[in-house]
């Protein structure tokens, strides 16, 4: 289904009808070492038909920056980033129709043993990538095309052989073209006329000098050209979206830096200070990309060093852009200047399936087991079947193995971390080493539009609309308060719970700590109906001033999910519109107090008792009650369940 999607998108292409996806063009996957086994690497990019760029770093050690691109002459080339060297010949990487292979004859910059790796991958495709490659000939003013359908918004160049090495030469569009920044040094931007023989790139062309590290006769180049999209990418299934910005900002020199707006929620960040010598940074959402209250949360490496990752306090990811969130002079000195290439967080096309997106599971270890999902998780919800607090942990406010940010269903006690967690920093699922128990249960969900969201935002006490990704109006959302307990906890709104006496759905609300019924109250969402790209909050309760929030946003995706209500008497079947039946059932009462009931199909959901375990408690999971039957559409309640109004949520 998925190869066929691709195809389908490729074929179609351009506004007007389906783009390519972000995740047809780049990806972010890590892996661990095999040594002189070698390896291949899935990431469901395509360099067999389209050419392209991987860039490998290892992460726990001192080692260069790799890069391969399938236009150099062998597999067994590469540059690194931090240097100033030419092609190397000694690290085979072979790409193909869904990733690439490692070889085995040099391991320990891209595939040591045991040890953690990040890669990111670049596919050519108009308005985000393309790759050129030149002889050099000395002349000024030479003109290069290049097929990135539009104006670039950064063009690195690289001599690759010939003479001696020279620095990487960045041409940024925030920056004059009299000027370049080197992508192996930590220098502020100089003036160096011979480099783009002060000429600004055009849709069809860039233009260099005669400068020896980018034309020089008889010399070979490389040319990686990123897009720039203002309005005007052609991605996602409506073939309309943006994916890649190249901009700038000024520093405030506060811990609440300024607002950087590229209408999307980057999975991905470069960014170098130009007025000041300062390092390189690199951070992404696989890793460690965060929205950081306090700490040092963001998995950083530096294209300019060999260093190893390291966790420091940087930027937040928005959902409609990011914000530094310190005022270190690398990202936010008052008066500095920055600039920064991001790149969308994905997918931008709905899932096709509930197992791409959502998967309960089982665990019976005191170990630190891997949890395999099949998709990186942003969302988990766990706890012990034998009764424990209901945990919280999402990768918007920050997961490992070491720390984890959590909360809990059952209270409304602010976030915590964790002495240990849950890592994210996992393609397919995650390390849980929080241990401790052998009789857990684990829902998992991934963020993916019409499906399912995550908004992290601070407050500023108005009553009005937060953004949000999910690509339609949110049918449920739950919202709680991060940096303190101020009374309200767990806030929950649904388009079908409407408290006795209240107007509509927003001006009432739910509480998912409580067993309560369906309150009245406009001091919740402040009776702003949510939409396709915003959801309402309240002053009062949900946008205080400086409080920090996080927002879970759910919908109806045919076939996948379904958010509705029902009124239960007797034996009553709730058609979800599903194929195959519910892995997923939560019901709640709200005409009167009733428990947040969860069901699943890994402990059960079968015609016979179905184990269940409640969110607003701590209580052990109740084993021998048939509360719930299967029904391939969907799911029935059986007549054993308290008759009433109740509202769910349920997943295929």
């Amino acid at each position: 289904m998925a190869t066929k999607k691709k195809m389908l998108q490729a074929a179609a292409g351009g506004a007007g009808g389906a783009g390519l996806d972000i995740t047809d063009v780049f990806s972010t996957y890590l892996y661990t070492g095999a040594g002189a086994s070698g390896q291949t690497i899935t990431n469901g990019i395509d360099l067999a038909s389209e050419d392209g760029l991987i860039w490998i770093k290892r992460r726990d050690g001192a080692r260069d920056h790799y890069l391969h691109d399938t236009e150099m002459p062998s597999a067994n080339n590469y540059l690194v980033s931090n240097l100033s060297n030419l092609f190397a010949t000694t690290a085979p990487v072979t790409p193909n129709s869904d990733g690439f292979s490692i070889g085995t004859t040099y391991s320990d910059y891209i595939n040591a043993t045991g040890d953690p790796f990040v890669s990111w991958t670049w596919r050519k495709a108009p308005k985000f990538f393309d790759i050129v490659t030149y002889t050099g000939n000395s002349v000024a003013g030479r003109e290069i095309p290049h097929n990135l359908g539009s104006t670039p918004g950064m063009v690195i160049v690289k001599k690759t052989a010939g003479g001696f090495g020279d620095s990487w030469m960045v041409n940024h569009r925030s920056i004059p073209s009299t000027e370049v920044v080197k992508l192996n040094e930590d220098i502020a931007a100089i003036a160096i006329s011979v480099a783009w023989n002060n000429t600004a790139p055009t849709a069809t062309v860039f233009t260099v000098g005669n400068d020896t590290a980018v034309n020089t006769s008889g010399y070979t180049y490389v040319a990686y050209i990123f897009a720039h999209n203002d309005g005007d990418g052609e991605f996602g299934p409506s073939g309309d979206q943006d994916i890649i910005k190249c901009g700038s900002y000024t520093g405030n020199g506060s811990t609440t830096g300024p607002v950087i707006d590229l209408g999307f929620e980057p999975q991905w960040l470069l960014w170098k200070r130009t007025d000041s010598s300062a390092n390189w940074g690199l951070i992404d959402n696989m890793r460690g990309f965060v929205s950081s209250t306090s700490g040092y949360d963001d998995a950083v490496l530096l294209p300019n060093e060999s260093g190893a990752e390291a966790l420091d306090r940087k930027f937040s990811p928005l959902s409609t852009g990011f914000q530094p969130n310190y005022n270190g002079s690398d990202i936010n000195a008052s008066g500095g200047t920055y600039i920064y290439m991001a790149i969308r967080r994905g997918p931008l096309a709905p899932p096709e399936a509930g197992t791409d997106v959502f998967a309960p599971v089982a665990q019976n270890t005191t170990s630190t087991p891997l949890v395999t999902t099949g998709f990186p998780v942003d969302l988990a919800i766990l706890t012990s079947r034998s009764g424990q607090n209901r945990s919280v942990v999402d990768r918007l406010r920050g997961s490992t193995e070491s720390s984890s940010k959590r909360m809990f269903t059952n209270d409304t006690s602010a976030e915590t971390s964790s002495s240990g967690g849950l890592g994210f920093d996992n393609n397919t699922g995650y390390k849980d080493s929080l241990g401790g128990h052998s009789d857990s249960i684990l829902w998992n969900w991934k963020r993916a539009p019409g499906f399912f969201d995550v908004v992290a935002y601070t407050g500023d006490n108005t009553t009005g609309s937060i953004s949000h990704g999910l690509g339609a109006v949110p049918e449920m959302y739950i919202v709680k308060r991060r940096n303190g307990s101020d009374g309200q906890g767990w806030m929950v709104y649904h388009k079908d719970s409407i408290a006795s006496g209240a107007a509509n759905a927003q001006s009432s609300y739910l509480s998912l700590h409580l067993a309560d019924a369906a309150q009245s109250d406009t001091n919740r969402f402040g009776n702003v109906a949510p939409t396709t790209t915003t959801f309402g909050v309240s002053s009062a309760s949900a946008n205080e001033s400086g409080a920090t929030y996080i927002a879970y946003l759910f919908a109806t995706l045919a076939g996948i999910s379904k958010v509705g209500s029902v009124t239960h008497s007797g034996t009553t079947n709730v058609d979800c519109g599903f194929s195959a039946g519910s892995r997923f059932v939560m019901l709640k009462r709200t005409d009167a107090t009733g428990d947040w009931y969860i069901w699943d199909s890994v402990r059960g959901i079968i015609a016979g008792d179905d184990p269940y375990l409640l969110l607003n408690t701590t209580a052990a999971e109740v084993t021998n009650t048939d509360y719930i039957d299967p029904l391939s559409s969907g799911f029935t309640i059986t007549s054993n369940f308290t008759a009433g109004d109740y509202i769910f949520y349920a997943i295929a």
